[in-house]
């Protein structure tokens, strides 16, 4: 497995940070809404596995390169051999923990490779830094971490968005107003941005339909748990895909 690096190589910080995106998208998308299939895929019978975050937001489990030394910094190995004694949370995020340390192996491992002087590995780990880890996505930390930076405000809602809105509906709430009748848009725009994918991990963006689990009150882009706005009108009760899989295992 040569990690997705065989056929392109960014040599700029916005171009590692693109590559580190992508990868850190398609590891969340296995641990969180594809969970199941990546359940299943990490049999404790086969040989010692490997998650891989592909550049353009897939993954993969599969064997460890060959070559050695390998083309690019090589994930934990053998996490199949662990599934099943442990709790499976627990093993979720134990994956999740060194997925994001191969992340940033790969990341810098880039940066050495072309060169990259004090402030271009400073530019990167910003923008790297800026994102929540997947550990946090996993174990809802970024969730917890957003409300924290979120001000308590009698006017407002603590949930990502206001109370007068049904879960299963488009953001952001209508606007509100403070004494002087001025609109509070300011305000309304980090309360909003704080709030993160239970998928992918990123902010929320001004006009992007997301959507509420009842379960355990995270919030999604429809786009990552595949729900419509029209799709969202019909259903009554939304479980996001890994509470659904956490029932259906149960």
């Amino acid at each position: 497995m040569d990690g997705g690096g065989a056929a392109y190589n960014p040599r700029t910080p916005e171009e590692v940070f693109r590559d580190f995106r992508g990868r850190r998208a398609g590891v969340v998308k296995a641990l969180t809404t594809d969970v199941e299939t990546f359940y299943q895929l990490c049999d404790p019978e086969k040989e010692n596995l490997c998650l891989y975050g592909l550049p353009n937001e897939t993954w993969d489990v599969t064997l460890p390169a060959e070559e050695v030394p390998p083309e690019l910094p090589e994930p934990a190995l053998g996490i199949n051999f662990a599934r099943d004694g442990m709790d499976e949370r627990d093993w979720l995020s134990l994956v999740a923990v060194h997925s994001d340390a191969w992340l940033l192996a790969v990341a810098f491992y880039f940066g050495a490779r072309f060169g990259f002087d004090k402030e271009a590995r400073k530019r990167l780990f910003t923008m790297i830094n800026n994102l929540p880890t997947i550990y946090e996505v996993v174990t809802g930390t970024a969730k917890k971490l957003s409300q924290e930076k979120t001000p308590n405000s009698s006017s407002k809602s603590n949930k990502p968005f206001a109370k007068h809105q049904t879960k299963n509906s488009k953001a952001p709430p209508q606007k509100d107003f403070d004494e002087s009748g001025e609109e509070e848009l300011e305000e309304d725009e980090d309360e909003h941005g704080n709030t993160l994918c239970g998928a992918c991990g990123d902010n929320y963006v001004n006009d992007e339909f997301w959507i509420c689990c009842d379960v355990c009150e995270r919030w999604f882009h429809g786009k990552c748990v595949k729900i419509t706005p029209a799709r969202a009108e019909h259903i009554k009760q939304y479980k996001c895909p890994a509470c659904s899989n956490k029932r259906a295992r149960a």
